[in-house]
């Protein structure tokens, strides 16, 4: 064993007992959607349109932090995004209602003097013609008030208690800070100058432009003597709710900014539990069947690289939970189709090594093995930074779990490059050291040529004769694409239109027509309503408060029963707007960097042919999405920007072998170069979009509602993406390559003598 393995496998060990360490003594954050709650995105405004400055925001969150701690809900997590937004994950809140309130209100709690009762026409005081505070009390009688004299900055603690020997029922005690306690004596002794039974004897105490007590000043309190400066009482006949909320509020602090909900989402702790189970299923299937079928393609080389494998797995969830990252559903869906992913670099070694062993079969296995690791490592290190530039645009351009989709997805890249150039490669070459491995052929894999490479050798199919009809093919499939979004429609998400979007599971079943019905019986005529799977219900539908969400819902109970809510998303237009906007600059971020990359790696023409392969894999995905009816929201964005990652990844592996084969025939036409490049990556192709197929098919079957349509765009996208690395991208740079390409020379001309070129225009700096 040489220096450099034995290197590989002491690195590969501590790495993996670090991993399991941390595997079995920590446990992963789960978000949300798996663990079931609430998260609401507030967006704090100075007014009705100029968004609030990053301080101010600032501000806004600790005073709802204080709300939230007093709610007495486990572990809440706020967070600022951005200058002018929060966000609120409150875990087990399934009723957003009570938290939403008490959230969201602005609570500016003051105290006034009260100058009378008003008659009708005093809003305006008759002397300056400015609007005058004229406010009902608790029995609706108008007064007449004055400035505040007092603000709810002053009061240090308020606490609700039930008054039993006055029989003043629930109360809220206020005591007050030093200072304002002095102007609560000085407002009070005021008061107190009035005889009694006077309104001006009374403090009116205004929550929110509302008055909840104006008491009068006790007859025993003397003119200017005031009540002591300790604190006072608010009665007014609360319930014990009511004046607990009340107390929450006014301890908590104002809210230097009104701020609005733009967005809300509740998932029901059933369907995150189900979540995880579906794709903890579909992980190990999918991740089983992977690993028998590259061991059936590599035999023992096959078994060693389903071991990192399994090392990957590990070393990524280890990854996951010490960095503290929150585990959300599409996230955990980034993880299991991570595994499939995984494979790839384990095949373009392997079959880089078949080569070798193929044109010198004298050759050692060590020695054919070390050679197909050099070589694999351009393409290996190429497409692995393309589904890393996909990621990081899914973790800047996108909101709440695409958010982590795009970690999970970064960090599964990370790991499955070290699991393949490290772990795997210290066990096959720990492998190819003993003399059975290395003696016969059918026991190691990689010594004989697989079926797929040994059918393309015979049969030898002249692909690229004429590269223009493959590009009419790719033209046709993106014309029907096309047809269908402008036939049908792209049905967008509420994510991306605004609206609330409300799943419920009945205890009996409900037909789509008994439901809507039901529905706009009860007011909710414009709602939409589909099955969920299982016989759930969904309801979609424009501007909706918690309050009519609550009303929905006790409507559908009539016909189904006991109703429970699985699943609720609340997005604002405004948000909606931003999102769409969003979605559509990361689209088209990931076509400019995607090219930008590629033709500083390659050629301009194999870039343009790469990402000409990529939009035509797009607009494929989006119009089948459209014929079939399926909606396009965010978590279907995040696989539009997978997908986008993987053709490059394949474009790039096609393309690499393109250059590395005209390096050293400069004088072979370039259609010939492409056909055995396409022919010698075939075996790649197929193997590793198999490994994906699998991990696939087991998300959409097992994934369940959540996870199918993500899936299924991802199958969508694996296949026509294979398709296209071969038969769109490299027919495009070929005819690319034909339109710039100097003519010949004219007859009778002597043509000019060409220049020998400084430096290998296929390579533009990049070595093999």
């Amino acid at each position: 064993m040489t220096r450099a393995t034995t290197v590989r496998a002491v690195l590969a060990a501590a790495v993996l007992l670090v991993s399991v360490f941390i595997t079995l003594t920590m446990s992963p954050r789960l978000g949300l959607d798996l663990q079931g709650g609430t998260r609401m995105v507030l967006q704090a405004k100075d007014s009705a349109t100029v968004e609030a400055d990053r301080e101010t925001t600032d501000r806004t969150l600790e005073v709802l932090r204080q709300r939230i701690d007093s709610l007495g809900v486990a572990e809440p997590v706020l967070t600022r995004s951005g200058e002018d937004r929060i966000i609120v994950e409150l875990p087990d809140v399934q009723d957003p209602r009570q938290a939403a309130a008490v959230i969201g209100r602005t609570a500016q709690l003051s105290f006034h003097e009260v100058l009378g009762a008003a008659p009708p026409g005093t809003e305006t005081a008759p002397e300056t013609g400015e609007k005058r505070l004229v406010l009902p009390d608790e029995q609706g009688m108008r007064l007449d008030l004055g400035p505040a004299r007092l603000s709810g900055a002053g009061v240090k603690d308020a606490t609700a208690f039930f008054e039993a020997q006055q029989a003043a029922g629930w109360t809220v005690k206020l005591d007050f800070h030093k200072a304002a306690g002095k102007d609560w004596t000085k407002l009070t002794g005021e008061a107190a100058c009035h005889p009694a039974g006077d309104e001006r004897r009374r403090v009116a105490i205004v929550l929110d432009e509302k008055v909840i007590s104006s008491p009068q000043v006790d007859p025993s309190v003397g003119c200017q003597a005031g009540l002591p400066s300790g604190g006072t009482q608010i009665t007014g006949s609360f319930t014990a709710k009511e004046a607990r909320d009340l107390a929450l509020l006014i301890k908590g602090g104002a809210l230097p900014v009104p701020v609005e909900i733009v967005e809300q989402r509740t998932v029901g702790p059933t369907l995150g539990a189900a979540a995880i189970d579906a794709s903890a299923q579909a992980a190990l299937i999918g991740a089983a069947a992977t690993a028998l079928f590259i061991t059936f393609v590599y035999r023992l080389f096959g078994a060693l690289a389903a071991v990192a494998l399994a090392a990957y797995g590990v070393i990524s969830y280890a990854a996951l939970v010490g960095l503290g990252v929150t585990l959300t559903l599409p996230g955990l869906a980034g993880f299991v189709l991570a595994i499939g992913m995984a494979v790839d670099a384990n095949v373009l070694v392997f079959e880089r090594a078949r080569e070798e062993c193929q044109d010198r079969p004298t050759r050692s296995l060590r020695s054919a093995l070390t050679t197909g690791f050099q070589k694999a490592f351009s393409a290996v290190a190429d497409s692995n930074i393309t589904t890393l530039l996909a990621a990081g645009l899914l973790f800047f351009l996108g909101s709440g779990p695409v958010k982590g989709f795009g970690v999970t997805l970064a960090i599964g890249v990370i790991a499955s490059m070290f699991s393949a150039l490290v772990i795997a490669r210290a066990l096959t070459e720990i492998a190819a050291g003993s003399r059975f491995v290395s003696d016969y052929r059918g026991v190691n894999g990689i010594a004989r040529p697989g079926s797929v490479r040994t059918w393309l050798t015979r049969k030898d199919p002249q692909l690229f004769r004429k590269p223009v009809q493959w590009l009419v093919i790719s033209t046709v499939l993106v014309a029907v694409a096309v047809a269908g979004i402008v036939v049908r429609g792209v049905d967008l998400g509420v994510e991306f239109t605004g609206g609330r979007l409300v799943e419920y599971s009945t205890s009996r079943p409900v037909d789509v027509e008994t439901a809507r019905s039901t529905l706009a019986d009860a007011g909710f005529g414009d709602a939409e309503i589909t099955t969920a799977g299982d016989g759930d219900i969904s309801v979609r539908t424009g501007k909706l408060d918690n309050d009519g969400e609550h009303a929905l819902r006790t409507a559908l109970a009539t016909e189904g029963g006991e109703t429970t809510k699985v699943r609720d998303e609340l997005i604002g237009p405004s948000l909606g707007d931003e999102l769409r906007r969003n979605a559509l600059i990361a689209l088209g971020v990931a076509v400019l960097v995607q090219l930008a990359y590629l033709a500083v790696r390659f050629r301009w023409t194999f870039a343009v042919g790469a990402v000409t392969a990529m939009v035509h894999d797009v607009i494929i995905v989006v119009g089948a999405f459209a014929w079939l009816g399926r909606p396009v929201d965010g978590i279907f964005l995040a696989a539009l920007l997978t997908v986008i990652g993987y053709s490059v990844n394949d474009s790039v592996v096609v393309f690499d072998r393109v250059r590395e084969l005209w390096a050293g025939n400069r004088k072979t036409p370039l259609a010939t170069i492409a056909r055995r490049a396409v022919l010698q990556t075939v075996p790649r192709t197929v193997n590793t979009g198999m490994g994906a197929l699998f991990i696939l098919v087991a998300l959409a079957v097992l994934g369940g509602d959540s996870l199918a349509d993500f899936a299924l765009a991802l199958l969508i996208g694996t296949v026509v993406g294979t398709w296209s690395s071969v038969f769109t991208a490299v027919p495009g740079a070929l005819v690319l390559e034909r339109t710039t390409t100097a003519p010949p020379p004219v007859p009778g001309k002597s043509p000019r003598r060409a220049r020998a070129p400084r430096r290998d225009p296929l390579d533009n700096g990049a070595r093999v």
